[in-house]
């Protein structure tokens, strides 16, 4: 990558967090990724500004999450279809209000994009472009066993090219490639899509999970992969049964599609963020 030749300081995560605790039932939090151990109430607000990952917040999954420790398919660990606003290496920076409570939890976020696709330079536009991302997630139990719901929506205003606009300038001006043609389509544009996620534990070693995602996909991929709309589902399994509790084997799937506008750019030699 010609942007990480050379060594270079890069500050992965710098945000302030601030919790407004409601007072009632509290839980326990095991010190891991991101927090600190100690107590808070299950009813409370939290507040998060600075760099962070949206991943971080939004369509979390506790069986299909981080790619260090679970799958490493991008549309398996992630909703293949889920555009997020991230720089190269996945981050950005913006600000999440999240309401908790114990059957329930309601976030919502705005976040900056990228100046182009794929790029590690912010727009500074700030809200008059940018990503809004907004998630519902309902806490189930079959049986004794906990499981989880989440509905998340988003919408990124950002600078990005037009597929189809593409297509129509490069058949205009003969010679000029698709590629150059949709650089020249640049502009602020909607692009918006939803997730539907679920997790359900089937014993304490066997969880379920499966993802379904959607977007408009008329305009270029942001900053994540080259997919409108994306099925994924799989088991995870703890070693626990064989001795070997901290083992994890995963058995997962993914079917992943293209919309038509998406379809006819590649078609005419387009190319996608990760090729």
């Amino acid at each position: 990558n010609s942007d990480f030749r050379y060594p270079h300081y890069h500050t992965s995560r710098l945000f302030v967090r601030q919790t407004f605790g409601f007072g009632g039932e509290q839980e326990t939090v095991e010190s891991d990724y991101g927090q600190m151990s100690g107590k808070r109430d299950i009813s409370r607000l939290t507040v998060q500004v600075g760099k962070f990952a949206v991943h971080d917040v939004f369509d979390n999954n506790a069986y299909a999450q981080d790619p260090r420790v679970d799958f490493l398919n991008w549309s398996i660990w992630a909703a293949g279809a889920f555009d997020y606003p991230a720089d190269k290496v996945g981050l950005t920076y913006g600000a999440v209000a999240e309401w908790n409570e114990k059957r329930w939890a309601l976030r919502a976020g705005y976040f900056l994009t990228g100046s182009e696709p794929n790029s590690n330079t912010f727009d500074g536009a700030v809200f008059r472009r940018g990503a809004y991302v907004a998630e519902a997630e309902a806490r189930t139990s079959l049986g004794s066993l906990p499981g989880k719901i989440r509905a998340t929506a988003w919408l990124n205003n950002a600078n990005s090219g037009s597929y189809r606009g593409a297509i129509d300038l490069s058949a205009a001006i003969p010679g000029l490639d698709i590629n150059d043609a949709i650089g020249l389509t640049r502009e602020g544009r909607i692009k918006y899509g939803y997730v539907i996620g679920l997790e359900q534990a089937l014993s304490d070693s066997v969880g379920l999970f499966g993802r379904w995602s959607w977007n408009s996909g008329t305009n270029e991929i942001s900053a994540f992969t080259d997919i409108d709309a994306s099925l994924s589902g799989g088991l995870s399994i703890k070693g626990a049964s064989w001795g070997r509790p901290t083992d994890t084997i995963g058995l997962a799937g993914a079917v992943n599609m293209l919309s038509r506008d998406h379809r006819d750019y590649l078609a005419l030699g387009g190319r996608g963020l990760r090729t």
